[in-house]
């Protein structure tokens, strides 16, 4: 009861993530000395792990994209010229990760005048959720995400930003941040509405 509610708690949590972060430095060291393939396949298919390091397989969802690269020897036997008849396959799977990356969005609004009335027409701009700022939907959203889920600071956004060849200043995140807040607050006040009118609430002792 006191190491999770008393006054120390929060000091307590400190110091167990320092400590969980150390461990992780001396797990990368050994992994580094012991370059080991993750597993052995054997003909039926069942992996064998080192017993002095497990490895967790990774747990890929069914809607990840999948791309197959086929490798073909071809139609003809490079040794007598033979035709070559399939027989069967192996394959193997890799994970990788395609970086997200930023592009500027180009909207030409044309302008025409009517020959007869001299009437001049042009499509209204498109709606943006910044008014006349320059982040998309996407990019606010990546930053919301990652400052308040992922607790990514925006200075470190910035530099992340600034990898990617787009030099974003960080007043501009924090106006950018507070601007998405406020248009997000009809949808979080029907959310509090919906909380605050149950029965019973459920939350931390935090003040």
């Amino acid at each position: 009861q006191k190491q999770k509610f008393g006054a120390s708690s929060e000091k307590i949590e400190r110091e167990t993530e320092q400590l969980e972060l150390l461990l992780e430095d001396v797990e990368i060291a050994i992994a580094a000395a012991d370059p080991s393939p993750e597993s052995e396949e054997h003909d039926n298919g069942d992996a064998v792990v080192s017993p002095q390091r497990r490895r967790g397989r990774p747990r890929v969802s069914d809607a990840t994209p999948r791309e197959r690269i086929v490798l073909d020897p071809g139609e003809a036997c490079s040794a007598c010229g033979s035709p070559l008849r399939l027989v069967g396959e192996d394959v193997t799977e890799i994970l990788e990760f395609i970086a997200a990356k930023l592009k500027v969005v180009e909207t030409a609004r044309l302008k025409k005048s009517c020959r007869h009335c001299e009437t001049m027409v042009q499509p209204e701009a498109p709606s943006r959720p910044v008014p006349r700022g320059m982040a998309g939907p996407g990019l606010l959203a990546h930053i919301l995400v990652s400052k308040f889920d992922d607790h990514i600071p925006l200075y470190r956004q910035n530099e992340i930003f600034a990898r990617q060849g787009v030099e974003i200043p960080r007043s501009t995140l924090i106006d950018w941040c507070g601007q998405a807040v406020a248009v997000l607050r009809p949808l979080t006040d029907m959310i509090r509405q919906e909380v605050v009118g149950a029965d019973l609430l459920h939350a931390d002792d935090t003040p």
